[in-house]
């Protein structure tokens, strides 16, 4: 089945300029300030929890930096080839490759080949994604025990942005949209699936949230 209009545009857009870009920020800078607001709730919440399922993973800054401290395995996820790529050649640099499996493809449709895993993370993923439930149900069947997001806030200037953004990808003829879904139904959709939510802050456009079953 080729891959739908959307995942295509998401391609086209986290290209290898993009990546190697990511990952040099990475490199220099460390995670991203919402990263790392995620990754410290993480860890004062793990426990025995393994494995990491990193969906939508980048660069692999979630998986770089729990391999080092918290988690054995990951799973990188992931509808960008340049990414994949990026995140793979920083798990090399980092000794780590080996511990990692890396799917290319929209998780959607993979869901039923990967295995679940105690920790699962989407960070700026959902605002990437059109079919919000359809994401969320699928991802958090996969987690064990933590379940983190990092999406847009819910607010009346971020669906302005999201406008423009999403005019800017009409105008380059790419099927790619960026969504403000809302975040009070991003919310009842996971605790549906037996999370209670742990932490969470908002930072700049973002919300940080922290789920645990």
């Amino acid at each position: 089945m080729p891959p739908c209009p959307h995942c295509q545009g998401a391609e086209k857009f986290f290209d290898a300029g993009t990546a190697r870009g990511d990952l040099e920020e990475y490199r220099q800078h460390g995670p991203a300030k919402t990263t790392q607001l995620l990754l410290k709730a993480i860890r004062g919440a793990a426990h025995d929890d393994k494995t990491l399922l990193d969906i939508g993973g980048g660069v692999g800054a979630i998986q770089h930096e729990l391999l080092a401290d918290t988690v054995e395995s990951a799973v990188h996820v992931d509808a960008s080839t340049a990414y994949l790529g990026a995140s793979q050649e920083e798990a090399n640099k980092r000794g780590h490759l080996e511990r990692v499996k890396y799917l290319y493809g929209n998780f959607v449709e993979l869901a039923s080949e990967v295995e679940p895993a105690d920790i699962v993370t989407l960070d700026r993923v959902l605002c990437c994604y059109p079919d919000m439930p359809a994401l969320v149900a699928a991802s958090t069947s996969h987690a064990r025990q933590l379940y983190g997001v990092i999406y847009p806030r819910d607010i009346w200037w971020m669906r302005l942005a999201g406008r423009a953004m999403n005019a800017w990808f009409w105008l380059r003829r790419n099927p790619f949209r960026f969504f403000v879904h809302p975040a009070s139904i991003v919310d009842s959709t996971i605790r549906a699936s037996g999370f209670v939510q742990r932490y969470h802050q908002n930072s700049g456009m973002w919300q940080v949230v922290l789920y645990a079953r």
